[in-house]
């Protein structure tokens, strides 16, 4: 039996929404995050074994280019000297570089590269969160993690692909990446926002900055 709730609104109002070889994908009708339920998602030890194959470096030219898709935003809103968290840095922090490389002083975090949960007792300037929300297993729980980092008057910038309707889901790549287990769309971080009771600009097709 199939878990069914939303992991992110709890809301038992979910459908199946699309089946592919591997897994199930479900839409929860009141926040519209589409998620593969829990039996479905890989071990830890296998996930990390996914991500130790990145060659993410902050040498590559083209990495950083996509990266300032969201550092540069994030910059535009942020005083001198600032003081921010990169959660979910991978094996090859580049982003927290290139904020320091601007004059800002940067943590990093993340689960499997960088653990310091002292880390997360902070609260910072601005928070970044890049490729990073679409492998949450428990985004309502992670999420409030992340949202507890950022200061009052503070930004938390997140990169991810938007999730469309069915049709263009059934063809989309970025759900065949068996570490990713959660699909944001637009109505999501709308909702997320009203939750949060921030304001919230979209940025291109995949940045959302979000204004505590």
């Amino acid at each position: 039996m199939c878990s069914t709730a939303c992991p992110l609104c709890h809301s038992a109002e979910t459908e199946q929404f699309h089946q592919d070889k591997n897994r199930l994908y479900r839409r929860c009708s009141t926040c519209q995050l589409t998620f593969v339920p829990k039996e479905f998602h890989l071990s830890a030890n296998a996930e990390k074994a996914q991500y130790d194959l990145h060659q993410n470096s902050p040498a590559d030219e083209g990495y950083r280019r996509f990266l300032s898709r969201v550092c540069i935003p994030v910059a535009q809103r942020i005083k001198p000297g600032s003081r921010g968290l990169d959660f979910g840095s991978g094996p090859g922090p580049t982003l927290s570089g290139m904020f320091c490389e601007l004059g800002h002083n940067v943590q990093i975090y993340d689960p499997f590269y960088a653990v310091d949960d002292s880390i997360l007792n902070s609260e910072y300037d601005f928070v970044t969160a890049t490729e990073v929300v679409e492998h949450f297993r428990e985004p309502r729980i992670e999420l409030e993690k992340i949202w507890n980092c950022v200061g009052a008057g503070s930004v938390l910038g997140i990169m991810t692909k938007l999730a469309q309707g069915q049709i263009a889901f059934s063809n989309w790549h970025y759900k065949n990446d068996l570490t990713h287990v959660s699909f944001f769309s637009r109505p999501t971080f709308e909702w997320l926002a009203g939750q949060w009771k921030s304001e919230l600009q979209f940025i291109g097709n995949d940045v959302m900055v979000f204004q505590k």
